[in-house]
């Protein structure tokens, strides 16, 4: 393997092959680098890497891109091919215990996006009243046994209509945002069921089930009355589940992440 992974990095010129020992015990310094390690690690199908701050997902990939998350780069080897395993496992296990080892890497503070949006004062009303309606739902379709959690209306979603973000390792907590611009145009009835899909999310992410739009999800989303299609992105930053999501083509994201 050290040999692939040496001629690997003499072919993409990102070291001098004399100082490959000490090079290699150190940490990638951009995203060339990386993206030539995780291919000495088995990484195929992905062409591009970009390095990321998202403070919601830690991995990444749609079709030939690969987005990382910066906090990456120093990440030891067990890690990186964890990321390898990620993208190109064939089986939902292997998956997961992949992401059970990515979501392990620590990604400090000091390194994430900026802070969470803040709220206007005259949205709180629309908090409460969704507040209220998480509570009633969780007891009628959840057997009262999902968490509390955050829940804030965002004036920065212009085209998602909501998204579900769990708690991460950092210690931010999970969150359910339904876009204001949602609630406006599509009204009250809509926006309620937009919670409750994202509560189905929460439900995926409480009980260790991966946050996608799978079998799981459309059976829940059937049994609790909503439509069950894939409308809206999936946000995750979950040190126990993985956030995924699939659009045309193959696409996959991991919480932190």
């Amino acid at each position: 393997m050290l040999h692939a992974l040496a001629r690997l990095l003499r072919r993409a010129g990102a070291i001098d092959p004399a100082q490959l020992t000490f090079e290699l015990d150190a940490p990638a310094s951009s995203p060339g680098e990386l993206l030539v390690r995780l291919r000495g690690l088995g990484l195929r199908r992905i062409d591009t890497l970009t390095l990321t701050r998202n403070r919601a997902v830690m991995v990444s990939y749609r079709r030939t891109e690969l987005r990382v998350h910066e906090a990456y780069l120093g990440a030891p080897e067990p890690v990186l091919r964890a990321i390898v395993q990620f993208v190109e496992g064939k089986t939902r296990t292997q998956r997961q215990a992949a992401q059970r080892t990515i979501l392990a890497h620590e990604v400090p503070r000091e390194v994430r996006s900026l802070p969470v949006e803040r709220m206007r004062p005259e949205d709180e009303p629309l908090v409460a009243r969704l507040a209220a309606a998480h509570k009633d739902y969780n007891d009628r379709f959840f057997g009262g046994t999902l968490q509390d959690v955050r829940i804030r209306v965002s004036r920065r979603m212009k085209r998602r209509l909501g998204h579900y973000t769990a708690a991460t390792p950092a210690g931010d907590r999970p969150e359910i945002a339904i876009g204001y611009a949602h609630i406006r145009r599509h009204g009250w009835p809509e926006a309620l069921e937009t919670l409750l899909h994202e509560m189905v999310h929460q439900w995926q992410d409480e009980t260790g089930r991966a946050i996608d739009h799978g079998r799981a999800f459309r059976h829940k989303a059937r049994e609790v009355g909503i439509t069950a299609s894939a409308r809206r992105p999936v946000c995750n930053d979950a040190p126990r589940a993985i956030g995924a999501r699939r659009k045309a083509g193959r696409e996959r994201e991991a919480g932190a992440a």
